[in-house]
């Protein structure tokens, strides 16, 4: 495999959700619509083009990561912050470190682009590869119930979210 990392084109839309729509087809925690979240966070004000990236392997799109502004909120300060939503890549092509690449790749653009942390519900044993800890690490929360462990963050520079605590308010795309 000769995989190029890139960011997604318009063109590339409509074979992007293809890709999401079959990564999730099959998987465990997924309502099956994360290829219409991928078409509504593109048209929302959360939307950061750069930071939107697909893995093409022989001119073929196998593979798509998002990541998009959110904020972290309490009493005194609202916070930036980019939500990683969703990483996907074609069933053929897991487990053959393409999820590995797009990851690394859109931190290190999200870093760039001088975002100073992300925050990912997923699957701790895979997320903390990339320096990704429990977001109540910071005392930052998720705002709705799941396991603690699930729910993560990972600063983009040194010390980013020391002074950061309060719920992830994410744009109301990701309920629509």
């Amino acid at each position: 495999m000769n995989i190029i990392i890139r960011q997604e084109q318009v063109k590339d839309y409509k074979l992007t959700e293809k890709v999401v729509k079959c990564a999730f087809a099959n998987a465990e925690h997924s309502d099956g619509n994360e290829h219409n979240l991928v078409s509504r966070i593109r048209n929302s004000d959360a939307f950061i083009p750069e930071l939107s990236l697909v893995a093409i392997d022989n001119s073929r799109v196998i593979g798509h990561i998002l990541l998009s502004k959110i904020k972290i909120v309490n009493d005194n300060q609202v916070v930036e912050s980019l939500a990683l939503a969703p990483v996907s890549v074609l069933p053929e092509f897991q487990n053959q470190g393409v999820g590995k690449l797009l990851i690394r790749k859109a931190l290190k653009k999200a870093k760039e682009l001088r975002f100073n942390s992300v925050v990912v519900l997923g699957y701790p044993e895979y997320y903390s590869k990339f320096g990704f800890k429990k977001a109540s690490t910071w005392g930052i929360k998720s705002p709705f119930e799941v396991p603690d462990e699930a729910f993560m963050a990972m600063e983009l520079g040194e010390n980013t979210l020391d002074k950061v605590s309060g719920v992830v308010e994410y744009p109301n795309v990701f309920f629509e």
